[in-house]
């Protein structure tokens, strides 16, 4: 099966699930064709389809409760319930048992496509050393959250950048369209749940963003709350991929707030599952952080590794997760991270020139 057949059967299944954005959809496929990077993060159903095939032995290692479509691109900041700023790992929608590998495979081939695009500075087997050394170091050591404050300078100044202006970033959620179709109850009702007071007045806007879940139907309720701007959104949420993908060693259920809440982190309040919906507040430091807005001249490497410990925290909200994976890589070569991640690039490599060539318009 190509790319373009798998393609169409997953968004079979995918309206049968939620009642998708076309217009999304076909942004969706035009950006696929847009670069090899952008086309990882559109086909996570391919990558759940194929891995498990062309990575066997790192397919066939103790599972967590891994995070599935991770790449660079997955990260942000949020407040915690004391206030402070918290950095990363953003986006829950694939969650699911798999093996550990699968999210640092995706992570140092993300990684890879990126380099290639020009956005990181580092030798291709660096990339590699600084995710599994971050990941492996934070295994052992029983996982911290990105807390920066007086900590993590560093990684504070890089994710503070010009793009998340308090002005520019509202101009933004202002000139959203107005949802012109009936609105959901449950998306309504849960946008309003996170509220932080009632009967505010509200506008809802149709949102177009990230790029796996494009054709997802998304919602931002925009109101003013003691004179200043708010705002809630919704997102669709279906099962993952790798349901329909094949692989059935999980029930079919959403799992984002699972993740969530047995992660080491600080979590974000106003994150929420409700029904079918995952609700969140937007703001100027409370969303995802592209790479390409980010200042990463000289601190590549150092965020290589702070990625790798941020998905060690996740992971370590498996019980028994570090003690079986600390065993297990003991027993590993040393570049089997890269090895699997040059197997996996050759064939997105392959799969993105049949998109570009035959993939819909």
């Amino acid at each position: 099966m190509n790319i373009v057949k798998s393609t169409r059967l997953f968004e079979q299944w995918l309206a049968q699930h939620t009642n998708v954005v076309k217009k999304d959809l076909r942004l969706k496929h035009a950006n696929m064709k847009l670069s090899a990077f952008r086309f990882l993060r559109g086909t996570y159903y391919r990558w759940a389809q194929l891995w498990p095939e062309l990575c066997t032995n790192e397919s066939r290692v103790p599972r967590v409760l891994a995070v599935g479509d991770l790449h660079i691109d997955n990260f942000g900041t949020w407040r915690d319930v004391e206030g402070r700023l918290i950095w990363g790992i953003n986006d829950f929608d694939e969650a699911y048992p798999l093996p550990y590998t699968n999210d640092l495979i995706r992570l140092a081939v993300s990684a890879h496509l990126a380099s290639d695009a020009g956005h990181l500075s580092l030798k291709k087997n660096d990339i590699c050393d600084a995710i599994l050394e971050g990941y492996l170091q934070t295994m052992q050591q029983g996982g911290l959250p990105f807390v920066l404050e007086e900590q993590n300078e560093w990684l504070r100044e890089i994710a503070l950048t010009d793009l998340r202006d308090p002005v520019r970033f509202w101009k933004k959620m202002e000139a959203l369209p107005t949802a012109s179709r009936d609105v959901p109850v449950s998306a309504i009702d849960a946008m309003e749940h996170l509220f932080p007071a009632p009967n505010l007045k509200y506008r809802i806007a149709r949102r177009v963003a990230g790029l796996g879940s494009l054709g997802h139907p998304r919602y931002v309720a925009l109101a003013k709350w003691n004179g200043h701007w708010i705002a809630r959104e919704a997102k669709a949420l279906v099962p993952s991929s790798c349901h329909w993908a094949g692989d059935h060693h999980a029930p079919a259920e959403i799992l984002y707030q699972s993740i969530l809440s047995r992660a080491v982190r600080c979590p974000d309040p106003f994150v929420q599952l409700r029904g079918q919906w995952i609700v969140r507040r937007l703001s100027p430091h409370c969303s995802r952080i592209e790479l390409t807005s980010l200042e990463v001249h000289g601190s590549e490497t150092r965020l290589l590794n702070s990625m790798g410990r941020e998905t060690a925290n996740v992971h370590l909200g498996t019980r028994s997760a570090a003690k079986d994976i600390l065993r297990h890589a003991k027993r590993q070569r040393r570049t089997w991270l890269h090895e699997a991640t040059q197997t996996m690039l050759r064939r997105i490599s392959t799969d993105w020139k049949v998109w570009k060539k035959d993939g819909y318009e």
